[in-house]
């Protein structure tokens, strides 16, 4: 067997390198950087409206429902929206890039990788 195999880390440091995984972190962070910070954002109003404005944040909406209870309801709703998304868009542009990317890879008889 000879030694013209390309270590594990030799290959590791091609992939990152490369073009395609540039362009697949590009894709991942427009993403992600985004919806995280809008997420953010979202939820230190939250905390902040239930900091500096205790009155509007207890302002009743019908029965003892006040905007406050609705505000961190929507809270779990926005969490859950925003898997849903990530999900979908992951599976539509993210996912068949990343997997495009490791076939090109491909098995080079590193026992690391190739089991």
């Amino acid at each position: 067997m000879s030694n013209d195999a390309p270590t594990l880390g030799e290959r590791y440091i091609a992939v990152q390198e490369s073009e395609d995984f540039g362009e697949l972190r590009r894709k991942f962070r427009g993403f992600v950087f985004p919806v995280t910070a809008f997420f953010l954002a979202w939820y230190f109003l939250y905390v902040l409206l239930s900091m500096f404005a205790p009155d509007f944040m207890g302002t009743p909406v019908f029965g003892s429902i006040n905007i406050g209870l609705l505000l961190g309801l929507g809270q779990f709703v926005t969490t859950f929206a925003i898997t849903i998304v990530y999900v979908r868009w992951a599976d539509r542009v993210f996912d068949p890039r990343a997997e495009a990317l490791s076939a090109s890879v491909g098995s080079h008889g590193t026992p690391e990788v190739d089991g």
